[in-house]
């Protein structure tokens, strides 16, 4: 399990490090940064897949996702004598994300390119990457450890092994060296990394996937744009978790049951509802229904990932589904680890009723920066980033 989350100059995120837990919560208002946490997560997944450089450049380089405040913030500025003015810049431009869980810890450094000629300067190079071993850096914890274009791994006996290989600066060397049997703890981490599953808002417009009949196979995932859901909520179905489908559909409309079609190997949804002479297809239901309905082919999924981050679960739902959707919640933390990012009172509250651990961590901004409310620099976890 993840214990900590630390981001440096990512948007808003000037410098933040977050106690996690088994469910984590993390909530504030329009603009504190929660958007920025969750894609700083997404980018720590894009690590693992060589993906990190190309996400950065489609958000505009380093030049648009850096912090764009002072390296510091005077107290004059803080307690309102003079304004916030620019200061010659003393540390190299560094944009770092990491996490330290139970068993390892891995942080990334990504900094400018070296100056040449070239079209691509829009990709920030890695300048440092770390795995090691417990929550917190330290030398003696180190397994894997990269410097530029150079890469360090232990042997089986703990020690370095002799010369540094080499790697190029847009890659991560846990795509490049993770092998069984020459570092397997690199293996170990990539692979529960890329696990991370990630769902942002559903789109359940007319023309949406999730409306559209589609070949159906065996599906423990649901794909990340829910086109994929009938055949999600089969694999469901056909699972042990067949029953709390049925009790998550009743409990957030009463006397309704959801069968999923097979006409020539398409599927198709189609919900019965109390009342109703003949079943509704998907293409029929209302966006806060479908939108339910695909939460819990998300979360009830029978491949539960190492992580699983959602993004505003309570967009386009009735207050009536926050309830039913916060036992959906609490049930998948029983398997996996979740972070939801929500700014729902009322789905919090839901949450803190079923939930047996819930850690919340509530966003504030000032002067542009996200901090943790009531977190004081004494209060932050352990965290230390690895040296350029």
């Amino acid at each position: 399990m993840l214990t900590t989350l630390a981001v440096e100059n990512y948007r808003s995120l000037r410098s933040v490090v977050l106690p996690l837990g088994r469910l984590t919560v993390v909530t504030g208002a329009n603009g504190t940064g929660k958007s920025s946490l969750y894609r700083a997560l997404r980018l720590l997944a894009d690590a693992s897949r060589n993906g990190a450089i190309a996400a950065l450049a489609r958000e505009g380089g380093l030049q648009s996702t850096l912090w764009a405040g002072p390296e510091t913030v005077a107290r004059s500025v803080r307690e309102g004598r003079h304004p916030v003015q620019g200061v010659a810049r003393t540390k190299p431009v560094s944009l770092q994300l990491g996490f330290g869980g139970d068993e390892f810890g891995y942080a990334v450094d990504f900094g400018l390119p070296t100056p040449h000629e070239t079209q691509f300067n829009l990709d920030p190079e890695v300048k440092r990457e770390s795995v090691w071993t417990g929550p917190v850096l330290r030398p003696v914890s180190l397994l894997a450890d990269r410097h530029g274009s150079r890469v360090l791994t232990r042997d089986e006996t703990g020690a370095w092994a002799g010369e540094p290989d080499t790697i190029r600066p847009t890659d991560s060397m846990l795509s490049e060296f993770a092998d069984p049997r020459r570092a397997p703890e690199l293996l170990v981490v990539r692979e529960r990394i890329r696990s991370w599953r990630f769902y942002d808002h559903f789109r359940t417009d007319i023309s949406a996937p999730v409306r559209e009949s589609r070949i159906g196979t065996r599906t423990p995932v649901l794909g990340h744009d829910g086109g994929d859901v009938a055949a999600a909520l089969q694999t469901i179905r056909e699972s042990q978790y067949a029953d709390a489908l049925d009790e998550a559909v009743d409990h957030a409309f009463p006397g309704s049951r959801i069968d999923v079609v097979n006409a020539d190997g398409r599927f198709d949804l189609r919900l019965h509802q109390h009342g109703l002479l003949r079943p509704l297809a998907a293409a029929e239901l209302s966006d806060g229904t479908l939108r339910y309905l695909l939460w819990v082919a998300a979360l009830l999924t029978p491949r539960a990932p190492e992580l699983l981050v959602l993004n505003e679960p309570e967009t386009s739902l009735h207050p009536d589904l926050l309830p039913p959707l916060a036992e959906l919640i609490a049930q998948a933390a029983r398997n996996t680890q979740l972070v939801v990012v929500s700014h729902s009172a009322p789905l919090i509250e839901a949450l803190e009723k079923v939930a047996g651990e819930l850690a919340t961590v509530a966003l504030v901004k000032e002067f542009g920066e996200t901090t943790v409310l009531g977190q004081g620099r004494l209060d932050r976890p352990p965290w230390h980033w690895p040296k350029r």
